[in-house]
């Protein structure tokens, strides 16, 4: 049995820009990690990383993107609980943006509020967005997500909680109050950067919190967790 291309689940348009945006993203990895050499004896150990007051600016260029199966998933999640309204923190250039707004048009229509704290990347994603023809579907706000996201109108489905890891509980704790009941929140890089997301996962998977919460296997590991309470 032959292994699927992931991006034949999206129509020809949306498809042609992400496979152009993914071979950027994969072309740029290299050069991403050789960034991260000095934070390799906190992730190895499994302890926070320091803080960086200048990490949205310093990754200004970087893509930061899921990989291909990972998004897919993402695609998939979203259509399988009918989702209209989806929040992504973390938009960078748009390639997981570009699938949720596929899979939210796929379901009926609706819409994905993305946020991004670095006003060139919000630009560009919207460029790409515009180019996969799914403008009609994405609201990308520019600023702290804490405060980009206080207004969301409705219920929210799915999230993708995939910004820097020191906000990832904050913006979770914000948006959580809007989830309904079956939503998902998917959450990337929480077994490579166990340490920066202790707190989060040791609160998400806190029965009082009203989650239940899987670790899968992509990039190291990926917290999905489904609204319950």
């Amino acid at each position: 049995m032959t292994s699927r291309d992931p991006l034949t689940l999206l129509d020809p348009q949306a498809a042609a820009v992400l496979r152009r945006l993914h071979a950027a993203n994969d072309r740029q990895l290299p050069t991403l990690l050789l960034r991260l050499v000095p934070d390799l004896p906190a992730l190895a150990l499994g302890r926070p990383r320091r803080a960086n007051p200048t990490a949205a600016d310093d990754m200004g260029d970087a893509f930061l993107a899921l990989g291909r199966e990972q998004a897919a998933y993402c695609y998939a999640q979203a259509r399988a609980v009918q989702a209209r309204r989806v929040v992504e923190f973390g938009t960078s250039f748009g390639v997981s943006t570009i699938w949720l707004a596929a899979a939210v048009r796929d379901n009926g229509g609706g819409t994905v509020i993305g946020t991004e704290m670095v006003p060139a990347k919000a630009e560009r994603a919207r460029d790409h967005v515009r180019e996969a023809g799914l403008a009609d579907h994405v609201d990308i706000r520019v600023g702290n997500a804490l405060e980009t996201l206080r207004d969301l109108d409705g219920p929210v489905d799915l999230m993708l909680n995939d910004g820097f890891p020191d906000a990832a509980l904050d913006v979770l704790r914000l948006v959580a109050p809007h989830l309904r009941p079956g939503a998902v929140v998917i959450t990337d890089n929480v077994g490579v950067m166990r340490g920066d997301y202790a707190d989060y996962v040791a609160w998400v998977r806190h029965p009082a919190n009203g989650f239940v919460s899987v670790r899968l296997p992509y990039k190291g590991g990926t917290e999905v967790s489904v609204r319950v309470g």
